[in-house]
């Protein structure tokens, strides 16, 4: 029988929600799903599936509505649209939510650090999430990263959420026509790699944050990334785009407690693992992206780190933690709307 979550319980301290899980389950597993890009006008079949798998924990990474208004009017209408679901409501009632944000709820295609209208965004995205009106996260002066533990020693989980907007400097797009033509013809996108020294996504501050989350101890990290990071570079929205913080990222988990670490990520409307085994880590790094709930792309782009298909179908992640090991087994899998798996990794440390 799956236990019963206590609620969650807000400590005020360094901008942390902690929601903490009373114990490990009578098996001793934990499941935690996740997805992204819930378009809040489409039919969403995918919340019998995802309710199906019992998860305790449900990660919203981003694109939870398409906003895309600087207005947050017409943002908190579609956020009512997705409350409306009738899926959505279930999951809500039986599960614990947590989010974080991409661009289009965020409010702008692609936007960053320049987009005006970010702080309404947020107070209307942290009011439909529920956030405590005496969050961090609503006044921090550099975005809405947020940390949660989950379960007792032994058996902790840290899930990492970063901001990938509020700080994010302007992408750089490709202008050559010749060049963007010939981008399109591989399914890659519009954006160069940005090797200046002033390009960040995360900002100083939340460096200086993921540093000490990364001090926290923990049994196992899940790092979520509204954006693919491991993924080799496609021209579109990615770490890649900033091969500077991506590197800092990397040498920042070598220099830390090396915890048991897997990420994961949204976004691209299409699901797929990445791999990379020389991350300087004792352990190889893999990245689960899932994409979208309810989204599909037109066609999917190279990428070299990738281990097995990638699938343009509505689907959902899925990581089922076994704590029976002296060290946790991770099940990770991409469901579509009927509950099929299409793809399965089993990482173990």
């Amino acid at each position: 029988m799956r236990r019963a979550l206590k609620p969650a319980t807000y400590l005020g301290i360094s901008g942390l929600l902690m929601l903490v899980m009373a114990q490990a389950s009578a098996q001793g597993r934990t499941v935690i799903a996740f997805g992204s890009c819930v378009h809040q006008d489409r039919p969403q079949p995918i919340w019998q599936a995802v309710l199906a798998d019992e998860p305790e924990v449900f990660v919203f990474l981003g694109d939870n509505i398409y906003g895309d208004s600087e207005d947050p009017a017409v943002l908190q209408s579609k956020y009512e649209q997705l409350g409306a679901v009738d899926g959505f409501q279930r999951l809500r009632e039986q599960t614990d939510v947590v989010a974080i944000w991409d661009d289009h709820d965020y409010g702008v295609n692609d936007g960053g650090a320049e987009y005006p209208g970010k702080e309404a965004s947020r107070q209307v995205m942290l009011d439909f999430w529920n956030e405590p009106e005496d969050s961090e996260r609503r006044s921090r002066p550099d975005g809405i990263y947020t940390s949660y533990e989950y379960g007792e020693s032994g058996q902790k989980v840290q899930l990492i959420l970063l901001d990938l907007r509020w700080n994010r400097t302007p992408l750089v797009a490709v202008t050559d026509p010749a060049k963007r033509e010939a981008r399109q013809a591989l399914d890659m996108g519009p954006y160069e790699a940005d090797l200046s020294a002033a390009a960040t996504m995360l900002g100083e501050a939340q460096w200086q944050w993921l540093q000490q989350q990364l001090m926290v101890d923990a049994d196992l990290r899940i790092i979520g990334s509204s954006i693919q990071l491991l993924a080799d570079f496609t021209g579109w929205e990615s770490w890649a785009n900033f091969p500077a913080d991506r590197q800092r990222f990397f040498e920042l988990l070598q220099s830390s407690p090396h915890v048991p670490t897997v990420l994961i990520s949204g976004d691209t409307h299409w699901s797929e693992f990445s791999r990379i085994d020389d991350a300087g880590l004792p352990f190889a790094l893999v990245e689960m992206t899932s994409s979208g709930l309810t989204e599909e792309w037109h066609a999917i782009s190279p990428n070299r780190h990738r281990v097995g298909e990638a699938f343009a179908v509505a689907n959902y992640g899925l990581i089922d933690i076994d704590w029976s090991a002296d060290a946790p087994v991770l099940d990770m899998s991409i469901r579509d709307q009927h509950g099929t798996t299409l793809l399965q990794q089993t990482v173990s440390f």
